[in-house]
């Protein structure tokens, strides 16, 4: 049984859908500039959740929206001299290149806002006819007055709107109303009954997810800045629209990324573009590091604390190479070492994989497994059948994880072989010295790194 905490509810509640088929929709980014660390920490977490349910015999259909025009895209674009489309368009294929490098792979479909217009057009219309929405000289607004439970999501009142994107605008009955369709004639724009213009932010995601899903799914995503007013936003116009509620059964948020303690910004100067990172990490290692933190934990990004991922993974990998290099080896002993902690492992593995996706959980017990692993084949304790088992459960894992723990590549060991002899053939030298605590640091200290010496 898989639980997820509901953003809505405030509580972990069993998943439950129809015949094991999941709709989910993921807010996916506006695409002006270069993705950032923060944006792949809210897909990285969404593809192994995705990966984990289908690994458990969900059908997933995974949606993400492209907003492909928007005031900062064309703000942008004007200071580039470019077209809007191109620019936005030219950033897109950046976003995917980051994304299929750090091996988000799982969502089904990329709809651009501007491939939706009709729809777009339609669910505005629909909500004039309801009342919910009305025409003004610069745009159609949705008068959030009519919608009683506007801010259920968030928990919020509409005065808290007074704080929020929302643009003073004379003409609207009210300041917290949210624009649906902006009026302009400068290019681009599109045809519409009230108008040329181009649609509001949040009514693309509606009118894309009513395109594929209808007017109610099962899963919402994205990250937790997103919930006010975005995500209200949503449910007001939709559930005004559908008259069905809820427009989903589960809201799912990632929490913030912060840099060194500090929000992300390119003010303070500690904004860092996927790109960027993937100039010093590996793909493996952001995946590593962003599965450390639970989901739906804030999680700060620093120069140790990467580091700290990139070890820990090698440790994990180093594992893998010495069960693919005892397999190499003949004369194996038979028996049944470590049959029990293999099937205790993959249960607190797969339990906490249950519990709201909870990775760093899932990834403390891989570690205290592996422990036990190298503890084992360095006294050749294990049967050629448990390693072959413990090869099949790892390359399972593999596919949740979306990182590789089996890794037949000398090169991922973190000390070589010239070095180890080095350092043990000094700590003999200190060992015939009797300089007993020195030498018991250094036994020590190689252990940490899941490396055992045995004094013969």
């Amino acid at each position: 049984m898989i639980k997820v905490y509901s953003t809505m509810t405030r509580q972990k509640e069993e998943l439950k859908v129809t015949n094991n088929k999941i709709k989910l929709f993921v807010c996916g980014p506006t695409v002006y500039d270069y993705s950032h660390i923060g944006h792949a920490r809210t897909y990285i977490s969404f593809d192994v959740i995705v990966r984990y349910l289908k690994h458990e015999g969900y059908s997933v259909f995974y949606l993400q929206n492209i907003t492909d025009i928007d005031d900062k895209i064309i703000k942008r674009a004007k200071e580039n001299n470019e077209d809007p489309l191109e620019l936005s368009h030219r950033f897109e294929k950046e976003y995917l290149k980051d994304m299929e490098t750090l091996n988000v792979s799982n969502v089904n479909f990329y709809a651009r806002a501007t491939e939706h217009m009709n729809e777009i057009i339609n669910q505005i219309q629909d909500l004039i006819d309801k009342g919910y929405a009305y025409d003004t000289e610069t745009g159609v607004y949705f008068d959030v007055s009519k919608f009683e439970d506007f801010g259920k999501l968030s928990n919020r009142n509409l005065d808290d709107l007074q704080n929020t994107r929302i643009q003073i605008d004379s003409t609207k009955k009210d300041p917290k109303d949210f624009a649906l369709w902006k009026k302009q004639d400068e290019q681009p724009y599109w045809e519409s009954p009230w108008g040329n213009g181009r649609p509001g932010w949040h009514i693309e995601d509606t009118a894309i997810t009513e395109a594929y899903f209808g007017p109610q799914y099962d899963i919402h995503g994205g990250g937790l800045d997103l919930i006010f007013p975005h995500h209200d936003a949503e449910i007001a116009q939709m559930e005004a629209s559908s008259g069905k509620e809820p427009l989903v059964e589960y809201w799912m948020h990632t929490g913030f990324l912060n840099v060194s303690g500090e929000k992300m910004s390119k003010s303070l100067g500690n904004f860092i573009t996927i790109k960027e990172l993937l100039e010093i990490v590996t793909p493996e290692v952001y995946r590593f590091f962003v599965l450390s933190t639970h989901y739906r934990s804030p999680i700060d990004f620093s120069e140790d604390t990467l580091k700290q991922a990139e070890n820990s993974l090698k440790r994990i990998q180093n594992t893998g190479k010495i069960i693919i290099d005892k397999l190499t080896e003949d004369n194996l002993p038979e028996g049944k070492v470590l049959d029990e902690d293999l099937e205790l492992f993959k249960e607190e593995f797969f339990n906490a994989m249950n519990n709201d996706f909870n990775t760093p959980i899932a990834l403390s017990n891989l570690f205290d497994f592996t422990h036990k692993i190298n503890k084992a084949i360095s006294s050749n304790e294990v049967s050629r059948n448990t390693l072959n088992n413990i090869v099949e459960t790892f390359k399972d894992i593999e596919s949740i994880l979306g990182f590789d723990i089996i890794v037949e590549d000398d090169m991922v060991s973190d000390v070589s072989g010239d070095l180890l002899n080095i350092i043990t053939e000094i700590r003999e030298d200190l060992r015939s010295k009797k300089d007993w605590d020195l030498a018991d640091k250094i036994r020590d200290e190689l252990a940490n790194l899941d490396i055992t010496l045995e004094d013969k």
